[in-house]
């Protein structure tokens, strides 16, 4: 990227910010903690389904302390509604080794963000960027779809490595939490266009059908069990029409991440 190429880059994006910029209230702040739940939610996630449950989330749970001290169970019943129950799951346990380890302070850089079980590279970007103003080189969807429509066309295959070095040379180090803010809603705005320009991406990958995947089945699972706090696998089995052992391997599974608990045969959701 030639130096003149950069400035007439950020030009583009500065001027679709300054007239199409976006207002949500994860921006509205600089506490990490809200940050790191907005970061967490927005994970494949539609950004008007995340407005509604943010606000509620963080009147149950104001402080990362206060996550931090629930049982799991409440976690997930106040999760209903965003999918991908494992974000919860992660958010919590993040909470729990963030108090446990930073006394409960959100670290400032990104590699101490990473060694965080369930905080990966966007996240910890995210929370530098947006919390603490840092000029740090982070990729998601949006960042990577914008970078391979400006400067990749016609190419094929491309790595985030790649990607990299070009969103460090025209990343605003004066205003990295604006041009963050920029460059996610103009990626967000390319998202209309016909060819999808991530799918030169290296790392493109059709996201498998949710009917009938077993994501969709442990997504009931939780549901039933918070409906009817404790069930069998009998009253799980006629609800969800499934096989008896995909069902077992699915409970196994969930048991194993610490999701449901299982004693007497009863299924439930965790009280620690």
């Amino acid at each position: 990227m030639r130096q003149d190429n950069i400035k007439n880059f950020q030009k583009i994006v500065w001027g679709f910010y300054k007239k199409e910029k976006r207002d949500f209230p994860w921006r509205r702040t600089r506490n990490p903690y809200f940050i790191l739940v907005s970061e967490m939610m927005l994970q494949q996630t539609q950004v008007a389904r995340v407005e509604k449950k943010y606000s509620e989330f963080l009147k149950i749970f104001p402080t990362l302390q206060e996550l931090s001290k629930a049982p799991l169970s409440r976690v997930l019943i106040a999760w209903q509604g965003l999918g991908y129950n494992r974000r919860a799951l992660y958010l919590h346990q993040a909470a729990r080794e963030i108090v446990k380890r930073y006394n409960g302070k959100i670290p400032r850089d990104m590699k101490t963000l990473q060694s965080i079980k369930g905080v990966g590279q966007s996240t910890a970007g995210g929370i530098c960027a947006f919390a603490y103003n840092a000029p740090v080189v982070f990729i998601e969807t949006n960042i990577r779809r914008i970078f391979l429509y400006h400067f990749f066309r016609g190419k094929q295959n491309i790595s985030d490595k790649e990607l990299l070095l070009f969103i460090a040379k025209s990343l605003d180090r004066e205003h990295p939490r604006e041009w963050y803010f920029a460059l996610m809603d103009y990626g967000a705005h390319l998202s209309v266009l016909k060819d999808n320009p991530n799918k030169k991406s290296k790392h493109y990958a059709v996201q498998s059908k949710f009917k009938g995947s077993k994501r969709q089945i442990r997504g009931k699972i939780i549901r039933y069990v918070i409906k009817n706090k404790s069930v069998s696998y009998s009253m799980l089995q006629n609800h969800l029409k499934c096989e008896g052992a995909v069902l077992e391997a699915i409970i196994k599974q969930m048991q194993k991440e610490r999701m449901v608990t299982v004693k007497r045969g009863k299924i439930f959701l965790p009280t620690m």
